[in-house]
Protein backbone atom coordinates (compact mmCIF):
# COMPACT_ATOMS: atom_id res chain seq x y z
CA UNK A 1 0.00 0.00 0.00
CA UNK A 2 1.37 3.40 -0.99
CA UNK A 3 1.76 6.12 1.61
CA UNK A 4 -0.65 9.09 1.35
CA UNK A 5 0.81 12.34 -0.01
CA UNK A 6 2.07 15.08 2.28
CA UNK A 7 0.47 18.55 2.35
CA UNK A 8 1.68 20.84 -0.48
CA UNK A 9 3.41 23.20 1.93
CA UNK A 10 5.21 20.44 3.87
CA UNK A 11 8.99 20.78 4.31
CA UNK A 12 11.38 18.43 6.09
CA UNK A 13 13.85 21.29 6.49
CA UNK A 14 11.43 23.33 8.61
CA UNK A 15 9.85 20.40 10.46
CA UNK A 16 10.10 21.28 14.17
CA UNK A 17 11.99 18.85 16.40
CA UNK A 18 9.93 17.02 19.00
CA UNK A 19 13.07 16.36 21.05
CA UNK A 20 15.41 19.38 21.13
CA UNK A 21 19.13 18.65 20.97
CA UNK A 22 20.63 18.08 24.39
CA UNK A 23 23.72 20.15 23.58
CA UNK A 24 25.03 22.59 20.98
CA UNK A 25 25.83 21.42 17.45
CA UNK A 26 29.10 19.54 17.04
CA UNK A 27 31.04 21.29 14.25
CA UNK A 28 33.38 19.75 11.71
CA UNK A 29 36.87 19.42 13.21
CA UNK A 30 39.27 22.20 12.34
CA UNK A 31 43.01 22.71 12.57
CA UNK A 32 45.88 21.47 10.45
CA UNK A 33 45.33 18.26 8.47
CA UNK A 34 47.30 15.12 9.25
CA UNK A 35 50.26 14.18 7.08
CA UNK A 36 48.58 11.21 5.42
CA UNK A 37 50.95 9.02 3.37
CA UNK A 38 50.31 8.30 -0.30
CA UNK A 39 47.93 5.37 -0.75
CA UNK A 40 48.28 4.38 -4.39
CA UNK A 41 51.33 2.74 -5.88
CA UNK A 42 53.07 4.93 -8.41
CA UNK A 43 52.21 3.39 -11.79
CA UNK A 44 54.94 1.84 -13.88
CA UNK A 45 55.10 2.06 -17.65
CA UNK A 46 53.22 -0.78 -19.32
CA UNK A 47 54.23 -2.54 -22.51
CA UNK A 48 51.98 -2.42 -25.60
CA UNK A 49 51.02 -6.05 -24.96
CA UNK A 50 50.06 -5.27 -21.34
CA UNK A 51 48.04 -2.25 -22.45
CA UNK A 52 46.18 -4.26 -25.08
CA UNK A 53 45.30 -7.00 -22.57
CA UNK A 54 44.17 -4.50 -19.95
CA UNK A 55 42.04 -2.50 -22.37
CA UNK A 56 40.44 -5.66 -23.74
CA UNK A 57 39.42 -6.64 -20.21
CA UNK A 58 38.21 -3.11 -19.54
CA UNK A 59 35.98 -3.25 -22.61
CA UNK A 60 34.52 -6.59 -21.54
CA UNK A 61 33.52 -5.18 -18.14
CA UNK A 62 31.99 -2.11 -19.76
CA UNK A 63 29.97 -4.33 -22.10
CA UNK A 64 28.61 -6.21 -19.11
CA UNK A 65 27.59 -2.95 -17.50
CA UNK A 66 25.93 -1.75 -20.72
CA UNK A 67 23.99 -5.02 -20.93
CA UNK A 68 22.81 -4.63 -17.34
CA UNK A 69 21.99 -0.93 -17.71
CA UNK A 70 20.04 -1.44 -20.91
CA UNK A 71 18.08 -4.26 -19.31
CA UNK A 72 17.20 -2.00 -16.40
CA UNK A 73 16.38 0.96 -18.63
CA UNK A 74 14.11 -1.08 -20.90
CA UNK A 75 12.27 -3.03 -18.20
CA UNK A 76 12.43 -1.13 -14.91
CA UNK A 77 13.20 2.54 -15.55
CA UNK A 78 12.67 4.68 -12.41
CA UNK A 79 12.03 1.52 -10.36
CA UNK A 80 14.49 0.13 -7.82
CA UNK A 81 15.56 -3.11 -9.54
CA UNK A 82 15.05 -5.03 -12.74
CA UNK A 83 14.17 -8.72 -12.51
CA UNK A 84 16.75 -10.28 -14.85
CA UNK A 85 14.79 -13.43 -15.70
CA UNK A 86 11.19 -12.24 -16.03
CA UNK A 87 11.79 -8.65 -17.10
CA UNK A 88 9.69 -7.32 -14.24
CA UNK A 89 10.80 -4.99 -11.47
CA UNK A 90 11.04 -4.79 -7.69
CA UNK A 91 10.82 -1.85 -5.30
CA UNK A 92 12.44 -2.68 -2.01
CA UNK A 93 14.53 0.43 -1.37
CA UNK A 94 12.11 3.31 -1.13
CA UNK A 95 10.90 3.15 -4.72
CA UNK A 96 13.13 6.00 -5.89
CA UNK A 97 14.96 4.16 -8.67
CA UNK A 98 17.75 2.58 -6.62
CA UNK A 99 19.59 1.16 -9.64
CA UNK A 100 19.42 4.50 -11.44
CA UNK A 101 20.83 6.52 -8.54
CA UNK A 102 23.28 3.83 -7.44
CA UNK A 103 24.73 3.69 -10.98
CA UNK A 104 25.10 7.42 -11.69
CA UNK A 105 28.78 7.50 -10.81
CA UNK A 106 29.44 4.25 -12.71
CA UNK A 107 28.03 5.89 -15.84
CA UNK A 108 30.35 8.84 -15.34
CA UNK A 109 33.39 6.67 -14.61
CA UNK A 110 32.76 4.56 -17.72
CA UNK A 111 32.49 7.73 -19.82
CA UNK A 112 28.87 7.07 -20.70
CA UNK A 113 28.06 10.78 -20.50
CA UNK A 114 24.92 10.67 -22.67
CA UNK A 115 23.38 7.98 -20.47
CA UNK A 116 24.56 9.85 -17.38
CA UNK A 117 22.76 13.02 -18.42
CA UNK A 118 19.60 11.07 -19.26
CA UNK A 119 19.69 9.56 -15.77
CA UNK A 120 20.33 12.95 -14.15
CA UNK A 121 17.41 14.40 -16.10
CA UNK A 122 15.19 11.59 -14.83
CA UNK A 123 15.82 12.69 -11.24
CA UNK A 124 13.23 15.43 -11.67
CA UNK A 125 10.61 12.68 -11.71
CA UNK A 126 11.73 11.36 -8.30
CA UNK A 127 10.34 13.02 -5.19
CA UNK A 128 12.81 12.57 -2.36
CA UNK A 129 10.56 14.23 0.21
CA UNK A 130 8.33 11.16 0.47
CA UNK A 131 8.39 7.49 -0.47
CA UNK A 132 5.79 5.14 -1.96
CA UNK A 133 6.70 2.88 0.96
CA UNK A 134 5.44 3.73 4.42
CA UNK A 135 8.75 2.72 5.97
CA UNK A 136 12.31 2.90 4.67
CA UNK A 137 15.77 1.81 5.79
CA UNK A 138 17.78 4.84 6.88
CA UNK A 139 21.02 2.93 6.30
CA UNK A 140 20.22 1.64 2.81
CA UNK A 141 18.78 4.98 1.75
CA UNK A 142 21.89 6.77 2.95
CA UNK A 143 24.49 4.53 1.29
CA UNK A 144 22.67 3.93 -2.01
CA UNK A 145 20.88 7.22 -2.62
CA UNK A 146 22.64 9.98 -0.68
CA UNK A 147 26.01 8.42 -1.46
CA UNK A 148 25.09 7.94 -5.12
CA UNK A 149 23.91 11.53 -5.58
CA UNK A 150 26.89 13.08 -3.78
CA UNK A 151 29.36 10.89 -5.65
CA UNK A 152 27.93 11.88 -9.02
CA UNK A 153 28.05 15.52 -7.90
CA UNK A 154 31.70 15.24 -6.84
CA UNK A 155 32.85 13.27 -9.89
CA UNK A 156 31.15 15.65 -12.33
CA UNK A 157 32.87 18.57 -10.58
CA UNK A 158 29.59 20.08 -9.38
CA UNK A 159 28.27 20.72 -12.90
CA UNK A 160 24.80 19.33 -12.19
CA UNK A 161 23.21 21.22 -9.27
CA UNK A 162 20.18 18.90 -9.16
CA UNK A 163 22.41 16.15 -7.75
CA UNK A 164 23.20 18.15 -4.62
CA UNK A 165 19.63 19.49 -4.43
CA UNK A 166 18.23 15.95 -4.36
CA UNK A 167 20.87 14.82 -1.85
CA UNK A 168 19.87 17.69 0.46
CA UNK A 169 16.18 16.84 0.06
CA UNK A 170 16.88 13.30 1.10
CA UNK A 171 19.31 14.34 3.83
CA UNK A 172 16.68 16.59 5.37
CA UNK A 173 14.16 13.76 5.29
CA UNK A 174 16.56 11.28 6.89
CA UNK A 175 17.61 13.86 9.50
CA UNK A 176 14.11 13.60 10.95
CA UNK A 177 14.90 9.99 11.94
CA UNK A 178 17.34 11.41 14.52
CA UNK A 179 14.55 13.26 16.34
CA UNK A 180 14.54 10.98 19.38
CA UNK A 181 15.15 11.50 23.12
CA UNK A 182 18.83 10.50 22.86
CA UNK A 183 19.36 11.74 19.28
CA UNK A 184 20.03 8.22 17.98
CA UNK A 185 18.26 7.52 14.65
CA UNK A 186 15.32 5.21 14.04
CA UNK A 187 17.13 2.65 11.90
CA UNK A 188 15.82 -0.61 10.51
CA UNK A 189 12.31 0.25 9.36
CA UNK A 190 11.67 3.96 9.85
CA UNK A 191 8.06 5.11 9.49
CA UNK A 192 8.81 8.44 7.85
CA UNK A 193 5.12 9.33 7.57
CA UNK A 194 4.65 9.29 11.35
CA UNK A 195 7.71 11.48 11.70
CA UNK A 196 6.30 13.91 9.13
CA UNK A 197 3.08 14.14 11.15
CA UNK A 198 5.03 15.00 14.30
CA UNK A 199 4.51 11.71 16.14
CA UNK A 200 6.98 11.06 18.95
CA UNK A 201 9.60 8.48 18.06
CA UNK A 202 12.50 6.76 19.77
CA UNK A 203 15.53 4.78 18.68
CA UNK A 204 14.99 1.00 18.48
CA UNK A 205 15.83 -1.29 21.36
CA UNK A 206 17.32 -3.74 18.85
CA UNK A 207 19.44 -2.06 16.18
CA UNK A 208 22.12 -3.52 13.94
CA UNK A 209 25.59 -2.07 14.43
CA UNK A 210 26.07 -1.56 10.69
CA UNK A 211 22.72 0.20 10.33
CA UNK A 212 23.37 2.79 12.99
CA UNK A 213 27.14 3.06 12.68
CA UNK A 214 27.55 3.46 8.91
CA UNK A 215 26.08 6.87 8.13
CA UNK A 216 29.15 9.01 8.77
CA UNK A 217 30.69 9.45 5.31
CA UNK A 218 27.56 10.60 3.54
CA UNK A 219 26.34 12.91 6.32
CA UNK A 220 29.82 14.39 6.78
CA UNK A 221 30.07 15.10 3.05
CA UNK A 222 26.67 16.79 3.14
CA UNK A 223 27.94 19.16 5.82
CA UNK A 224 31.17 19.77 3.90
CA UNK A 225 29.25 20.69 0.74
CA UNK A 226 26.41 22.69 2.30
CA UNK A 227 27.99 24.23 5.39
CA UNK A 228 25.01 23.03 7.43
CA UNK A 229 26.43 21.45 10.62
CA UNK A 230 23.33 19.40 11.46
CA UNK A 231 24.27 16.41 9.31
CA UNK A 232 27.74 16.00 10.80
CA UNK A 233 26.41 16.72 14.29
CA UNK A 234 23.90 13.89 13.90
CA UNK A 235 26.43 11.19 13.04
CA UNK A 236 29.14 12.44 15.38
CA UNK A 237 26.83 11.81 18.32
CA UNK A 238 26.65 8.20 17.16
CA UNK A 239 30.43 7.93 16.92
CA UNK A 240 30.82 9.37 20.41
CA UNK A 241 28.42 6.75 21.77
CA UNK A 242 30.31 3.93 20.04
CA UNK A 243 33.65 5.24 21.28
CA UNK A 244 32.38 5.49 24.87
CA UNK A 245 31.24 1.85 24.77
CA UNK A 246 34.23 0.28 23.00
CA UNK A 247 35.94 -1.07 26.09
CA UNK A 248 32.78 -2.27 27.86
CA UNK A 249 31.26 -4.75 25.40
CA UNK A 250 31.39 -8.51 25.87
CA UNK A 251 34.44 -8.50 23.57
CA UNK A 252 36.19 -5.29 24.59
CA UNK A 253 37.50 -3.39 21.59
CA UNK A 254 34.73 -4.53 19.23
CA UNK A 255 30.97 -4.03 19.09
CA UNK A 256 28.37 -6.80 18.85
CA UNK A 257 26.10 -7.38 15.87
CA UNK A 258 23.23 -5.59 17.62
CA UNK A 259 22.70 -3.06 20.38
CA UNK A 260 19.95 -1.33 22.30
CA UNK A 261 20.06 2.10 20.65
CA UNK A 262 17.33 3.40 22.97
CA UNK A 263 19.39 2.82 26.12
CA UNK A 264 22.77 2.81 24.35
CA UNK A 265 23.41 -0.63 25.81
CA UNK A 266 26.03 -2.64 23.90
CA UNK A 267 26.08 -5.67 26.21
CA UNK A 268 22.95 -7.65 25.29
CA UNK A 269 24.40 -9.32 22.19
CA UNK A 270 27.21 -11.88 22.45
CA UNK A 271 28.06 -12.25 18.71
CA UNK A 272 30.96 -10.37 17.13
CA UNK A 273 31.92 -10.34 13.45
CA UNK A 274 33.21 -8.17 10.65
CA UNK A 275 30.52 -9.71 8.46
CA UNK A 276 26.79 -9.30 8.04
CA UNK A 277 25.05 -6.70 10.19
CA UNK A 278 28.32 -5.21 11.50
CA UNK A 279 30.61 -4.91 8.46
CA UNK A 280 30.47 -1.27 7.35
CA UNK A 281 30.67 0.03 10.92
CA UNK A 282 34.35 -0.92 10.88
CA UNK A 283 34.88 -0.10 7.20
CA UNK A 284 33.94 3.54 7.81
CA UNK A 285 36.54 4.23 10.51
CA UNK A 286 39.61 4.67 8.25
CA UNK A 287 37.48 6.22 5.50
CA UNK A 288 36.00 8.84 7.84
CA UNK A 289 39.55 9.63 8.94
CA UNK A 290 40.44 10.26 5.30
CA UNK A 291 37.35 12.34 4.56
CA UNK A 292 38.23 14.61 7.48
CA UNK A 293 41.89 14.69 6.35
CA UNK A 294 42.98 13.21 9.67
CA UNK A 295 41.74 16.20 11.67
CA UNK A 296 39.87 13.89 14.05
CA UNK A 297 41.88 11.00 15.52
CA UNK A 298 38.81 9.37 17.05
CA UNK A 299 38.13 7.01 14.17
CA UNK A 300 41.82 6.05 13.91
CA UNK A 301 41.84 4.97 17.55
CA UNK A 302 38.54 3.08 17.17
CA UNK A 303 39.86 1.31 14.08
CA UNK A 304 43.22 0.34 15.54
CA UNK A 305 41.72 -0.96 18.77
CA UNK A 306 39.06 -3.02 16.99
CA UNK A 307 41.50 -4.51 14.48
CA UNK A 308 43.85 -5.65 17.26
CA UNK A 309 40.93 -7.64 18.69
CA UNK A 310 39.90 -8.97 15.26
CA UNK A 311 43.43 -10.27 14.66
CA UNK A 312 43.35 -12.13 17.95
CA UNK A 313 39.83 -13.54 17.87
CA UNK A 314 38.41 -13.49 14.32
CA UNK A 315 41.16 -14.10 11.76
CA UNK A 316 42.19 -17.71 11.20
CA UNK A 317 44.30 -19.72 8.77
CA UNK A 318 42.29 -22.25 6.75
CA UNK A 319 43.68 -25.65 5.81
CA UNK A 320 43.90 -25.66 2.01
CA UNK A 321 45.24 -28.10 -0.62
CA UNK A 322 47.58 -25.57 -2.21
CA UNK A 323 49.20 -24.69 1.15
CA UNK A 324 48.56 -21.02 0.40
CA UNK A 325 49.25 -18.42 3.07
CA UNK A 326 45.65 -17.36 3.70
CA UNK A 327 43.50 -15.73 6.35
CA UNK A 328 39.72 -15.73 6.70
CA UNK A 329 37.69 -13.53 9.04
CA UNK A 330 35.25 -15.60 11.11
CA UNK A 331 32.98 -14.73 14.02
CA UNK A 332 32.94 -15.32 17.78
CA UNK A 333 30.31 -15.76 20.44
CA UNK A 334 31.07 -14.86 24.03
CA UNK A 335 30.28 -17.82 26.30
CA UNK A 336 31.00 -17.49 29.99
CA UNK A 337 34.55 -16.30 30.45
CA UNK A 338 35.65 -17.36 26.98
CA UNK A 339 34.89 -17.06 23.29
CA UNK A 340 33.76 -19.67 20.79
CA UNK A 341 34.95 -18.94 17.26
CA UNK A 342 32.98 -20.05 14.23
CA UNK A 343 35.41 -20.75 11.39
CA UNK A 344 33.15 -19.34 8.73
CA UNK A 345 33.75 -17.23 5.68
CA UNK A 346 31.16 -14.74 4.49
CA UNK A 347 31.28 -12.99 1.17
CA UNK A 348 30.33 -9.88 3.12
CA UNK A 349 33.58 -10.08 5.12
CA UNK A 350 35.68 -10.06 1.97
CA UNK A 351 35.95 -6.27 2.18
CA UNK A 352 38.23 -6.69 5.20
CA UNK A 353 41.40 -7.26 3.17
CA UNK A 354 40.93 -3.95 1.36
CA UNK A 355 40.09 -2.15 4.60
CA UNK A 356 43.21 -3.48 6.34
CA UNK A 357 45.31 -2.56 3.29
CA UNK A 358 43.91 0.97 3.32
CA UNK A 359 44.51 1.25 7.05
CA UNK A 360 48.09 0.01 6.62
CA UNK A 361 48.81 2.84 4.21
CA UNK A 362 47.11 5.79 5.90
CA UNK A 363 48.17 4.84 9.44
CA UNK A 364 51.69 3.84 8.31
CA UNK A 365 51.63 0.25 9.55
CA UNK A 366 53.29 -1.57 6.64
CA UNK A 367 53.30 -4.86 8.53
CA UNK A 368 49.50 -4.94 8.10
CA UNK A 369 49.87 -5.12 4.32
CA UNK A 370 50.75 -8.79 4.59
CA UNK A 371 47.62 -9.38 6.68
CA UNK A 372 45.61 -7.55 4.02
CA UNK A 373 47.10 -9.75 1.31
CA UNK A 374 46.35 -12.94 3.26
CA UNK A 375 42.74 -11.89 3.86
CA UNK A 376 42.18 -10.94 0.23
CA UNK A 377 43.78 -14.14 -1.01
CA UNK A 378 41.52 -16.08 1.36
CA UNK A 379 38.52 -14.82 -0.59
CA UNK A 380 40.20 -15.38 -3.97
CA UNK A 381 40.86 -18.97 -2.88
CA UNK A 382 37.17 -19.40 -1.99
CA UNK A 383 36.28 -18.25 -5.53
CA UNK A 384 38.79 -20.52 -7.23
CA UNK A 385 37.86 -23.58 -5.14
CA UNK A 386 34.31 -24.03 -6.44
CA UNK A 387 33.35 -25.68 -9.75
CA UNK A 388 31.76 -22.43 -10.96
CA UNK A 389 34.66 -20.21 -9.91
CA UNK A 390 32.46 -18.13 -7.59
CA UNK A 391 32.50 -17.94 -3.83
CA UNK A 392 29.40 -18.99 -1.87
CA UNK A 393 27.60 -16.48 0.28
CA UNK A 394 28.61 -18.30 3.49
CA UNK A 395 30.83 -21.34 4.06
CA UNK A 396 32.94 -22.90 6.79
CA UNK A 397 36.55 -24.04 6.57
CA UNK A 398 38.91 -26.15 8.68
CA UNK A 399 41.08 -23.88 10.83
CA UNK A 400 44.70 -24.80 11.35
CA UNK A 401 45.23 -25.54 15.01
CA UNK A 402 48.91 -24.64 14.74
CA UNK A 403 49.65 -21.37 12.96
CA UNK A 404 53.17 -22.54 12.21
CA UNK A 405 52.10 -25.89 10.78
CA UNK A 406 49.24 -25.64 8.30
CA UNK A 407 50.40 -28.22 5.79
CA UNK A 408 47.62 -29.91 3.84
CA UNK A 409 46.87 -33.58 4.05
CA UNK A 410 43.64 -35.35 3.25
CA UNK A 411 43.76 -36.98 6.68
CA UNK A 412 43.81 -33.55 8.34
CA UNK A 413 40.85 -32.48 6.23
CA UNK A 414 38.98 -35.67 7.03
CA UNK A 415 39.61 -35.29 10.76
CA UNK A 416 38.50 -31.66 10.63
CA UNK A 417 35.30 -32.57 8.78
CA UNK A 418 34.31 -35.38 11.12
CA UNK A 419 35.05 -33.31 14.22
CA UNK A 420 33.11 -30.36 12.81
CA UNK A 421 30.02 -32.51 12.22
CA UNK A 422 30.14 -35.21 14.88
CA UNK A 423 32.44 -33.64 17.50
CA UNK A 424 34.13 -37.04 17.89
CA UNK A 425 35.98 -39.52 15.68
CA UNK A 426 34.76 -43.11 15.96
CA UNK A 427 36.42 -45.58 13.57
CA UNK A 428 34.92 -48.72 15.09
CA UNK A 429 32.27 -49.09 12.36
CA UNK A 430 33.54 -46.93 9.51
CA UNK A 431 37.00 -45.66 8.66
CA UNK A 432 37.85 -41.97 8.99
CA UNK A 433 37.87 -41.64 5.20
CA UNK A 434 34.43 -43.25 4.88
CA UNK A 435 32.95 -40.95 7.52
CA UNK A 436 34.50 -37.90 5.88
CA UNK A 437 33.48 -38.95 2.38
CA UNK A 438 29.85 -39.19 3.48
CA UNK A 439 30.04 -35.57 4.71
CA UNK A 440 31.78 -34.45 1.50
CA UNK A 441 29.22 -36.15 -0.73
CA UNK A 442 26.23 -34.86 1.22
CA UNK A 443 27.53 -31.28 1.29
CA UNK A 444 29.12 -31.42 -2.18
CA UNK A 445 32.14 -29.84 -0.59
CA UNK A 446 35.08 -28.38 -2.49
CA UNK A 447 38.50 -29.39 -1.23
CA UNK A 448 39.27 -27.71 2.08
CA UNK A 449 35.68 -26.67 2.84
CA UNK A 450 33.91 -27.93 5.96
CA UNK A 451 30.41 -26.75 5.06
CA UNK A 452 28.55 -24.65 2.51
CA UNK A 453 25.99 -22.75 4.57
CA UNK A 454 24.57 -20.60 1.77
CA UNK A 455 25.50 -21.70 -1.74
CA UNK A 456 24.41 -18.57 -3.61
CA UNK A 457 26.55 -16.00 -5.41
CA UNK A 458 24.57 -12.83 -4.92
CA UNK A 459 26.48 -10.60 -7.41
CA UNK A 460 28.24 -9.12 -4.40
CA UNK A 461 31.26 -6.78 -4.67
CA UNK A 462 33.26 -7.36 -1.49
CA UNK A 463 35.88 -9.75 -2.90
CA UNK A 464 36.65 -7.68 -6.00
CA UNK A 465 36.65 -4.60 -3.75
CA UNK A 466 39.62 -5.94 -1.79
CA UNK A 467 41.37 -7.16 -4.93
CA UNK A 468 40.98 -3.62 -6.33
CA UNK A 469 42.45 -2.04 -3.20
CA UNK A 470 45.37 -4.45 -3.18
CA UNK A 471 46.13 -3.69 -6.82
CA UNK A 472 45.93 0.08 -6.39
CA UNK A 473 48.09 -0.08 -3.24
CA UNK A 474 50.78 -2.48 -4.50
CA UNK A 475 50.69 -2.14 -8.28
CA UNK A 476 51.11 -5.92 -8.53
CA UNK A 477 49.46 -6.98 -11.81
CA UNK A 478 48.81 -10.46 -10.41
CA UNK A 479 45.78 -8.91 -8.74
CA UNK A 480 44.42 -7.94 -12.16
CA UNK A 481 44.75 -11.55 -13.31
CA UNK A 482 42.86 -12.76 -10.23
CA UNK A 483 40.15 -10.18 -10.89
CA UNK A 484 39.82 -11.30 -14.51
CA UNK A 485 39.28 -14.93 -13.50
CA UNK A 486 36.59 -13.81 -11.07
CA UNK A 487 34.88 -11.68 -13.70
CA UNK A 488 34.93 -14.44 -16.31
CA UNK A 489 33.32 -16.87 -13.86
CA UNK A 490 30.53 -14.44 -12.97
CA UNK A 491 29.96 -13.39 -16.58
CA UNK A 492 29.66 -16.97 -17.80
CA UNK A 493 27.23 -18.11 -15.10
CA UNK A 494 25.12 -15.08 -14.11
CA UNK A 495 24.36 -13.40 -17.44
CA UNK A 496 20.78 -13.52 -18.74
CA UNK A 497 19.11 -12.14 -21.85
CA UNK A 498 18.06 -9.11 -19.80
CA UNK A 499 20.86 -8.44 -17.31
CA UNK A 500 22.62 -10.55 -14.62
CA UNK A 501 21.03 -12.74 -11.96
CA UNK A 502 21.87 -14.31 -8.61
CA UNK A 503 23.41 -17.79 -8.97
CA UNK A 504 21.65 -20.26 -6.70
CA UNK A 505 24.45 -22.80 -6.19
CA UNK A 506 28.11 -22.10 -6.93
CA UNK A 507 28.86 -25.83 -6.56
CA UNK A 508 26.90 -26.47 -9.77
CA UNK A 509 28.35 -25.37 -13.12
CA UNK A 510 24.81 -25.41 -14.53
CA UNK A 511 23.13 -23.76 -11.57
CA UNK A 512 19.70 -22.25 -11.74
CA UNK A 513 19.37 -18.50 -11.32
CA UNK A 514 17.21 -16.32 -9.08
CA UNK A 515 15.18 -13.44 -10.52
CA UNK A 516 17.14 -10.78 -8.61
CA UNK A 517 19.72 -8.14 -9.48
CA UNK A 518 20.34 -5.68 -6.66
CA UNK A 519 21.56 -2.20 -7.51
CA UNK A 520 25.04 -2.89 -6.11
CA UNK A 521 25.80 -5.03 -9.18
CA UNK A 522 25.91 -1.95 -11.45
CA UNK A 523 26.65 0.54 -8.69
CA UNK A 524 29.50 -1.34 -7.05
CA UNK A 525 30.60 -4.76 -8.33
CA UNK A 526 31.07 -3.81 -11.98
CA UNK A 527 32.58 -0.49 -10.94
CA UNK A 528 35.37 -2.24 -9.05
CA UNK A 529 35.97 -4.61 -11.97
CA UNK A 530 36.20 -1.60 -14.28
CA UNK A 531 38.49 0.43 -12.02
CA UNK A 532 40.99 -2.39 -11.55
CA UNK A 533 41.58 -2.42 -15.32
CA UNK A 534 41.43 1.36 -15.77
CA UNK A 535 44.15 3.97 -15.58
CA UNK A 536 45.05 4.23 -11.85
CA UNK A 537 44.42 7.98 -11.96
CA UNK A 538 40.72 7.31 -12.54
CA UNK A 539 39.16 7.71 -9.09
CA UNK A 540 42.50 7.85 -7.33
CA UNK A 541 42.44 6.67 -3.73
CA UNK A 542 44.55 9.72 -2.92
CA UNK A 543 41.72 12.01 -4.06
CA UNK A 544 38.53 10.12 -3.23
CA UNK A 545 37.05 8.04 -0.42
CA UNK A 546 34.71 5.24 -1.52
CA UNK A 547 31.70 4.56 0.68
CA UNK A 548 30.38 1.08 1.39
CA UNK A 549 28.41 1.22 -1.88
CA UNK A 550 31.61 2.20 -3.78
CA UNK A 551 30.50 5.79 -4.31
CA UNK A 552 33.61 8.01 -4.54
CA UNK A 553 33.36 11.10 -2.33
CA UNK A 554 35.98 13.76 -2.93
CA UNK A 555 38.40 14.44 -0.11
CA UNK A 556 38.36 18.19 0.54
CA UNK A 557 41.58 20.02 -0.27
CA UNK A 558 43.79 20.41 2.76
Amino acid sequence: MEAPPLPPDFSWKTLPRQWPLNSSMIPLPTGPPADIPRIQHKPTKETPVERFKRQKRLAAVKNSFKHSWNGYKKNAWLQDEVQPLSGGYKNGFGGWGATLVDSLDTLWIMDMKKEFEQAVDALKHLDFTMSPSQSISVFETTIRYVGGLLSAYDLSEERYPILLEKAIQLGDMLYASFDTPNNMPVVGHWNWLKAAKGDLQSAPSNALSADIGSLSLEFTRLTQLTGDPKYYDAIQRIMNAFEASQDTTRLPGMWPVSLDARKLDFTNDRVFTLGAMADSLYEYFPKQYLLLNGRDKQTQHMYEKSMAVAKEHLFYRPLNPQNLDLLISGSVRQIGAGYDRKSEGQHLTCFVGGMVGLGAMIFDTPEDLDTARQLTDGCVWAYESTPSGMMPEIFEAIPCTDDEDCKWSEERWYKGLVMAVHRVINTSTRSLKEQAQAIIDKGRLPLGFAKVVDSRYYLRPEAIESVFYMYRITGDKAWQDKAWKMFQAIDSHARTDIAYAVVQDVRDEQSQLTDTMESFWTGETLKYFYLIFSDPDLVSLDEFVLNTEAHPLRRPST
